[in-house]
């Protein structure tokens, strides 16, 4: 996925070339993933259906590395690997790494929660559950729907995504 989204590390408005988003025009069988016009436009009508879709959540995480806030999304989907896991060890030791890496103050990719929040998070995972970071990744999920999500469907980045898919629908119906 890193090398399909190369072309995008720039600043967001300085992208020309989306293909790196949409399916290799070889893909052509039916199980392969075809990146719809309408599939595109579905993302705005909401997060969760940009989240839950694999070009879209690449294209909202190439986003907010453009904007150099990328540590909500990160911090979010680190938050779903969490959930998963079912061995006690391997969750005290995800819960810990979540922490010093995004929680705890002066963490290397902060997230931006106020105090009360990051207490309780703190106080939560010194017996940790599947859903002691529930609490805190629905704030940085709110903050992102709230804020970088407008902006994502506002940048010339989704725009120039919505026009390739639109072309690359134009020239398989010919």
């Amino acid at each position: 996925m890193k090398t399909r989204l190369g072309c995008l590390s720039n600043k967001s408005d300085s992208y020309s070339d989306f293909s790196e988003f949409l399916p290799p025009a070889h893909e052509t069988t039916a199980r392969c993933l075809k990146l719809s016009t309408d599939e595109v436009v579905r993302w705005s009508e909401s997060f969760d259906h940009l989240l839950s879709h694999k070009y879209g959540l690449a294209a909202f995480r190439t986003f907010l590395k453009t904007e150099f806030s990328d540590e909500n999304i990160e911090f979010w989907m680190a938050c779903e690997e969490y959930k998963k896991i079912k061995s006690s060890t391997k969750l005290v030791s995800k819960a810990n790494k979540i922490f010093q890496e995004f929680i705890d103050v002066q963490a290397p990719r902060e997230v931006n929660i106020d105090y009360r929040t990051r207490e309780k998070t703190k106080q939560s995972l010194e017996d940790p559950s599947p859903t002691s970071l529930n609490e805190v990744q629905a704030k940085i999920y709110s903050l992102m729907e709230k804020d970088s999500y407008p902006r994502f469907l506002r940048s010339k980045m989704y725009q120039d995504i919505v026009n390739r898919a639109h072309a690359q629908g134009q020239r398989r119906s010919v």
